[in-house]
């Protein structure tokens, strides 16, 4: 290895994926009454695995999950992780002797795990994962999205322009909070807009650490309501314009539309 893709290895090793997980789902209410949202399966894996599967790809091993309705689930699926996905043998009555036959490929992963309150909203959660957050920039997104997003492409872009925060910028719009841009530059951040024009929040943020200073403790504290407006009305905030893939896990139409991507091996964001 060289000095720069030892020194690019390093710098990725410091960036943490920061992952909201504390939803409850309420349009997938058949899925999420037994099971937290990001625990709702595409294939054998839910779709929380195909999200860190995605950065991993890209040497991003370090995770920071967000916790809140139904977080237990969450933990006890890494806890087991080998157990519940490999051929172990067990020995009835020795606890102890149990052996894991085959070594899976997520083996470089380390999970941070953070009860984040079940009722907090989102810019609680993000502020509650301070704590565990290193360095002077992370990455984050939600729970419930997938794409085929170039992460190395999005990183150097964020470093490229020095704003607080990046986030992905998808077309066509839908329900999930309008951009208004001048060139790359946000310029407004409307959540739930009138119109539907232009480009939406799809997630994938590349943030500095200078966001906590817009969140606080409190469970009403939200996240695109407010802070991600008052960051846009600074200039604090750029977009990343990704025309390729993106898909959220809402309802269940879009539960079996993912889904029928993987089972008929269509599926886009598998970089892996």
């Amino acid at each position: 290895m060289d000095k720069n893709q030892n020194r690019d290895t390093l710098q990725k090793s410091k960036l943490k994926v920061a992952i909201l997980c504390g939803g409850i789902g309420a349009r997938l209410r058949e899925e999420t009454e037994f099971r937290p949202k990001p625990m709702v399966y595409i294939g054998d894996r839910p779709i929380l695995w195909h999200i860190m599967k995605i950065y991993s790809q890209f040497g991003f091993d370090e995770f920071v999950l967000a916790l809140g309705y139904k977080g237990e689930i969450i933990k006890d699926y890494f806890y087991h992780y080998a157990l519940m996905n490999k051929a172990v043998t067990i020995e009835l009555g020795k606890p102890r002797n149990l052996e894991i036959h085959q070594c899976h490929e997520e083996t470089s992963w380390k999970i941070t795990l953070v009860e984040t309150g079940e009722n907090a909203l989102k810019g609680a959660r993000i502020k509650r994962l301070e704590p565990y957050i290193t360095g002077d920039t992370f990455l984050l997104t939600y729970g419930d999205g997938i794409a085929d997003v170039d992460i190395d492409e999005l990183i150097r872009f964020h470093r490229s322009h020095g704003k607080m925060m990046t986030l992905t910028g998808i077309n066509p719009t839908s329900r999930f909070g309008e951009l208004k841009l001048d060139g790359d530059r946000v310029i407004s951040f409307s959540e739930k807009p009138q119109t539907h024009e232009g480009f939406i929040n799809g997630g994938f943020f590349v943030c500095n650490r200078r966001i906590f200073e817009y969140l606080n403790d409190d469970d009403r504290c939200d996240f695109e309501f407010g802070p991600l407006e008052e960051i846009a009305r600074m200039g604090e905030m750029m977009v990343f314009r990704h025309d390729g893939f993106w898909a959220c896990m809402d309802t269940l139409r879009d539960r079996d539309y993912l889904n029928s991507l993987w089972n008929e091996n269509q599926a886009a964001w598998k970089n892996w």
